[in-house]
Formats: C-alpha cells, sequence, structure tokens
C-alpha cells in the first residue's frame, strides 16, 4: 500500500471518529434538555416563612428525616442527629402523615442533662411529602403553674392549722366557763393563734406584692443605721426572754434607695430568724459596711446551721428546714422567700452561708446610695 492510500484511510477513519463524537455530544445535550429539573424537597421561600415564626419549625420528610429546622427547634432539643424526638412526637407525625389531620399535644422532653422542660406541638401536612411540626417552649408556663397549685395547697393547708386551732380553743373556752383558769389559759393560746393567723395573711399578701420583683413606687433614701436599729428593736423581746444579745456594727453614712417597709420586712425577718434559731445565751451579730458600689448588710447567728442539701430550697415558699420547730415556733415558711423577693425588687440580692452547728449567716447586698445629706434630711422631711 502507498503512502497517498494510507493517508486516505487515516484521513477516512479521522472525519468518522469525529463524526461519532459530534452526534454524542449533540445527543446527550438534548437529552439534558428534555430531562426536567428534579423537584426540590423544601417548597422555594419556605425557609425564609418559616424563619421568621414566632414557633420553632421542623420539616420532616417521607422518611421520617429532618430536612429543614430551625435554630430554635434544635438548642430545645427536639431535634438531634436529623431525627425528630422524643418518640411521642415522631408518633404524631406519621399519624398526621396517614390520615393528614392537623393534630396538637403537650410533650415532655428529658433531656441527657438539666430538668424537664415541656413543649406544645402543632403537626399539620405541609405538601405530600411535607410535614410541618410548630413547636413553643412552655416550660416557664408550666413551672408557674406548678408554683400557683404548690401555693394554693400549702396556703390552703397552712390556714387549716391556726384557723382549726381557733375553733378548738373556741369550744374549749364555752367548756371551761366556769373555770376562771382555763378561760384565760385557752384566751392566750387564741391570742397566740390569731396572731399566728395574722401574720400569715400578712406575709402572703407582702409576697404576692413582691412577685415581679419591680421597684416600689415608694421608694426613697433609707439610712442603714436606723433600718438595722428598728429590726433589731423588732425582735428585741424575744431575744431578751431567750438571754440572746443582739451586737450590731454599722458604717456610718451608709445609704440605699429603695422600698422602707419592704426593707424593714426583709432585715426584720434575718435578725426574728436568728434569735428563733439561736440556743438561749448565744448572740446575733447584725454588721454592716460598704463594699464597692454596694452595701452588704449580715446577719450571723450561732444556731443549729443549715445542712448543705437544704440550702438551694430555704427561699421557696413555705419551705422549712425544720417543720416541727418552724410550727412550734410560729414560723409560716414565707419569710426568707420575702427576703428574697425584696432583694431583687431593691435591685439586689441575698447571699447565704451555712454549717450544721456552727450557725448560719445571711447577708444582704444592695445598691449603695451616694447623696448629699442634706438632700437626704429633705427627701426625709
Amino acid at each position: 500500500m502507498d503512502t497517498s492510500a494510507g493517508v486516505l484511510i487515516a484521513g477516512a477513519i479521522g472525519g468518522v471518529i469525529g463524526a461519532m463524537v459530534t452526534y454524542l455530544w449533540r445527543f446527550d445535550e438534548r437529552r439534558q434538555q428534555t430531562v426536567a429539573e428534579p423537584t426540590p424537597v423544601v417548597p422555594h421561600g419556605a425557609e425564609l416563612v418559616l424563619s421568621v415564626l414566632s414557633s420553632s419549625a421542623v420539616l420532616v420528610d417521607s422518611s421520617d428525616t429532618v430536612v429543614n429546622a430551625s435554630a430554635p427547634a434544635v438548642a430545645m432539643g427536639i431535634v438531634h442527629d436529623n431525627r425528630l424526638e422524643p418518640d411521642e412526637l415522631m408518633a404524631l407525625v406519621r399519624q398526621v402523615r396517614r390520615d393528614g389531620q392537623v393534630r396538637e399535644a403537650d410533650v415532655s422532653l428529658q433531656p441527657r442533662r438539666g430538668t424537664t422542660s415541656y413543649v406544645h406541638a402543632r403537626v399539620a401536612p405541609l405538601t405530600s411529602r411535607l410535614i410541618l411540626v410548630l413547636a413553643d417552649d412552655r416550660t416557664r408556663e408550666h413551672r408557674v403553674e406548678s408554683i400557683r397549685r404548690d401555693f394554693v395547697a400549702n396556703v390552703s393547708h397552712e390556714l387549716k392549722t391556726p384557723v382549726g386551732a381557733l375553733n378548738l380553743l373556741a369550744e374549749a373556752v364555752g367548756e371551761a366557763k366556769d373555770d376562771p383558769e382555763a378561760v384565760v389559759r385557752f384566751s392566750a393560746r387564741m391570742h397566740l393563734e390569731s396572731d399566728r393567723l395574722t401574720r400569715l395573711v400578712q406575709q402572703i399578701i407582702d409576697l404576692s406584692r413582691l412577685q415581679n420583683d419591680v421597684l416600689s413606687d415608694d421608694a426613697t433614701t433609707i439610712k442603714i443605721g436606723e433600718l438595722v436599729s428598728e429590726a433589731c428593736e423588732h425582735s428585741a423581746t424575744d431575744a431578751e426572754h431567750k438571754g440572746i444579745d443582739i451586737v450590731t456594727s454599722v458604717e456610718p453614712d451608709l445609704h440605699v434607695h429603695g422600698d422602707r417597709g419592704q426593707l424593714h420586712a426583709a432585715v426584720s425577718n434575718l435578725v426574728e430568724n436568728a434569735v428563733t434559731y439561736s440556743p438561749e445565751g448565744s448572740h446575733v451579730t447584725v454588721t454592716a459596711q460598704r463594699d464597692g458600689e454596694d452595701v452588704r448588710l449580715t446577719v450571723a447567728d450561732n444556731g443549729i446551721g443549715i445542712p448543705g442539701d437544704e440550702l438551694d430550697r430555704i427561699f421557696e415558699r413555705f419551705y422549712r428546714v425544720d417543720p416541727a420547730r418552724a410550727r412550734a415556733t410560729g414560723g409560716t415558711g414565707l419569710g426568707l422567700s420575702i427576703v428574697k423577693h425584696v432583694a431583687a425588687s431593691n435591685g439586689g440580692s441575698v447571699e447565704v452561708w451555712s454549717e450544721p452547728g456552727l450557725g448560719s449567716s445571711f447577708t444582704l447586698v444592695l445598691p449603695a446610695f451616694t447623696h448629699d445629706i442634706e438632700d437626704i434630711e429633705e427627701e426625709q422631711a
């Protein structure tokens, strides 16, 4: 075969290959143009709408996989590894997928750490493939309702004791009408129970006024020295009966700005508790000093002390470390709760230290108030 023939054959083969490549390229181009683009799983614009909803939003596809979830939903804990939790919520999604009916439910979440949270979920079909889950965190509302129920139950229980005692004592007085000594004795007990009832009702009223932890409209400038003197005088009689010395140490010219009645109640409660839970012949110390921008008012005793596992609960309403002793002394279990709310309402806080057998100290921390003495005297005039 000569050279010219080889060149012709090679050219023919090259032309055929080029034609085939061109044909295949055009065929593939036409095929790509005729195949429709797949419909996205999440409809266009849905993510934007879900992101502005007040509820936490989750989209679940037909394979029970989370395809979209808002950040609050993840933070809430109902989405984990692209799966919806807990199982009760997932079961609700499957029911909606079967019949297309919108459903609502309250679900509790049990985290691996921390406390139980509560979620109100609304589940509805979004498309033929997607289920929409809207969730609202109701933990705070659940806790408030729980506190309200406990408060009502505790108030009812606490009111029964003095009311029942007064009823029995009234019957006893009627039966002992011919025994003057018994009448006097029962009458004295009636006065004690009446005072206890009056105090309980007043503390409930005080506590209800302090619920929002907002500074009172009656706020004024208060001299800490006067506040301490009044609180100590309030418990002077009880301290004298038990032979307890109340020692005070207050820095001069300490002032705070707040509700005088509230702060008087708080400091008086602390001093009264210290006297009540201290042994006879001991002493109670009340100190107040400036600490930077704060005033620290501390009431310390050498009483029975508080176990470490009880410290986190002593500010709860009606909580008593020693219920039998508290009832014997007329304690209502509301004093420390009032102290906590008073501190918060006046821009401060309360700290506690205690050791069983060594005693306790409660410190009321309040913002110090600096003002010209003349202006203070004019304000209090």
